[in-house]
């Protein structure tokens, strides 16, 4: 098992979300941004975390805006993410009153240990001290390397656009610390609702695939309504249901801070923005909060 690696992709998948988009604008995944006192315009870009490169050729423009602006922002400073790995292996350590024989049931123990000795190489055993959000992600990023294994690994889109600035001697800026996101990865539930939550989803892992399937082509055919569609779905049935609380968590109190940060960062220099396509549309998304600000935030087409 190479933990290192699979920590690394961990960085990029949590936020791996579909787009929710509420408004009537052209579907598109990439947004202009003028006004308000903007010298130049600055572009705003939905990312997929997990899909390679070569789909960056079906965005209209895509190369000529990254060209025209001055220096990229993205959630995390990629050249961080060694530091950033180091860290996440510290937040992940379980507090010593927990442990897993007393957090799940016998059945669901035992699933648990079988899923993670299918999927990663290694069972409870060895992993039983990590918290039950981490195991939850390392399940999730191995079953997206299992299923879409032509899409998965090598560079993130993310990681791409800050290494294209850099070679353009451009800057490069973060929308948040390590600390911020690890706290948002790990922290932000108890250890018993963490431990719920995986346990669910061992239970029902094809619930995952479903939801993986959707998005994977969703957002191929850059089908925001479809996206849409996929963040509102309420499954009656849903076993695992999140609370708004936690979706706001993921999404709507980091667009908050990041729009707080963002017009300083704007009218500096024009700005090249790849964040997780979640965070861009939808009443609390960022292309509703720009504009409520006074920018005028609009497609290219």
């Amino acid at each position: 098992m190479n933990l290192r690696r699979i920590i690394g992709g961990l960085v990029l998948f949590f936020t791996l979300a579909a787009c929710a988009n509420t408004s009537k604008d052209t579907n598109s995944l990439l947004w202009k941004i003028s006004g308000n006192g903007l010298k130049t315009p600055s572009y705003l870009f939905g990312t997929h975390h997990l899909i390679p490169l070569s789909f960056l050729d079906s965005i209209a423009g895509l190369n000529e805006v990254f060209e025209a602006t001055e220096q990229t922002v993205g959630e995390l400073d990629m050249s961080k993410i060694n530091e950033m790995q180091m860290k996440i292996m510290g937040a992940s350590i379980m507090p010593n009153e927990y442990n897993y024989q007393t957090l799940l049931s016998e059945p669901d123990f035992q699933l648990l240990d079988k899923t993670l000795k299918e999927l990663i190489g290694v069972g409870l055993d060895q992993l039983g001290r990590m918290k039950p959000a981490m195991l939850s992600n390392l399940i999730s990023i191995t079953l997206y390397q299992k299923y879409y294994p032509n899409l998965s690994g090598g560079k993130s889109i993310d990681q791409h656009f800050q290494d294209e600035a850099v070679k353009r001697s451009r800057p490069v800026k973060s929308l948040e610390t390590a600390e911020e996101q690890i706290h948002t990865l790990l922290g932000s539930q108890t250890i018993e609702r963490q431990a719920e939550m995986l346990a669910c989803m061992v239970n029902y892992p094809e619930m995952l695939k479903t939801q993986m399937d959707k998005l994977q082509t969703a957002y191929l055919a850059q089908d925001l309504k479809a996206l849409n569609a996929l963040y509102e779905e309420e499954l009656p049935d849903d076993p695992c249901p999140s609370t708004q609380e936690e979706k706001d968590v993921i999404n709507k109190n980091r667009n908050i801070q990041w729009l707080q940060i963002l017009p300083a960062i704007m009218q500096e220099k024009s700005s090249f923005i790849a964040v997780g396509c979640l965070h861009l549309v939808g009443k609390d998304g960022l292309i509703e909060g720009l504009r409520k600000l006074g920018y005028k935030v609009e497609a290219v087409k």
